[in-house]
């Protein structure tokens, strides 16, 4: 666990003393309460009530055989926002994740991004609508340079066009010029500028997940999905993405998160929904999520 602080605050949060007695944190929920514990921990917060979600998504239902990953489950994503997705290994996070950016089809169930309906859209479209995402093992292309990866993240430039290239050769290369100089800047606001020459291949796990984060921001993004951007990363590294996360977003920039280490989520996030065996167990305010007792019943089995 990362001494919290070291981290960038938004909101405080207090690890109950009986987590630490369970180790590990997993937890075996009582999912008939989940339906009360999402009304009872709704917050009236007038940024979420009132704004039109920027990502909404309902009924979203996934199995895999006779495994439920994800049963009827939603969320939302207030524009602006920094919002967390919690739960324990298995709960159906990372395929939730999936299921919104569209990596597997649903089974049921509805997804609207920008106030238009994208499930039927393929990955790439979603991307290039705005919202991309990242993943709990940074993919990065080990063989290119730092920067060439940064270069693969920006979308719709001339010379990906055959012909384009032939008839605009000089609008191709003064393209190029501006992509290299942006893909400098991003990289300078992660800290990899010193980098940029180096192979991908041989950065470190914390340096990767910074670069998959530099290059999403390559599509100008409007949402940014971030699969447990702080797993495996030291202790100086995940003070460094976060710091990172609460820059951008104070930029303008709106993250979906899912992480494990209850700190950062507690520090970073404006809302917190909780997972359970693919349903929906509570959404609230961290400070309501941390206090809210049934919550903590599911979490502890107190």
């Amino acid at each position: 666990m990362v001494d919290n602080s070291s981290i960038p605050q938004k909101a405080e949060f207090t690890q109950p003393e009986s987590l630490s007695e369970q180790g590990t944190g997993e937890f075996h929920p009582n999912v008939h309460q989940i339906p009360e514990m999402v009304a009872q921990s709704t917050p009236d917060d007038a940024k979420f009530n009132h704004a039109t979600p920027l990502l909404a998504a309902s009924g979203l239902c996934k199995s895999f055989g006779g495994v439920q990953a994800v049963n009827h489950a939603e969320i939302q994503v207030a524009p602006g926002s920094i919002t967390g997705l919690i739960g324990p290994n298995g709960a159906g996070k990372t395929t939730l994740f999936n299921l919104l950016s569209n990596f597997i089809q649903p089974d049921k169930g509805r997804v609207v991004f920008d106030s238009e309906p994208i499930t039927q859209l393929r990955s790439y479209q979603i991307a290039q609508m705005g919202m991309v995402r990242t993943f709990q093992v940074a993919r990065v292309l080990s063989r290119l340079s730092v920067l060439e990866n940064m270069l693969l993240g920006a979308q719709k430039q001339t010379g990906e066009n055959f012909w384009q290239v032939w008839l605009q050769p000089h609008r191709v290369v003064q393209e190029e010029r501006q992509l290299k100089e942006r893909a400098m800047e991003v990289l300078a606001s992660v800290g990899l500028e010193s980098k940029a020459q180096d192979y991908a291949g041989a950065l470190s796990g914390g340096q990767r997940k910074l670069l998959e984060m530099g290059r999403a921001l390559m599509t100008n993004p409007k949402l940014i999905l971030l699969d447990e951007p702080a797993a495996g990363v030291n202790p100086k590294l995940i003070e460094e993405i976060c710091d990172r996360i609460i820059t951008w977003n104070r930029q303008g920039m709106t993250f979906l998160i899912i992480e494990h280490n209850m700190d950062v989520v507690m520090s970073l996030c404006d809302r917190v929904w909780v997972l359970a065996e693919g349903q929906n167990l509570a959404v609230g305010t961290p400070a309501e999520i941390q206090k809210n007792s049934q919550v903590l019943e599911a979490y502890l089995g107190q």
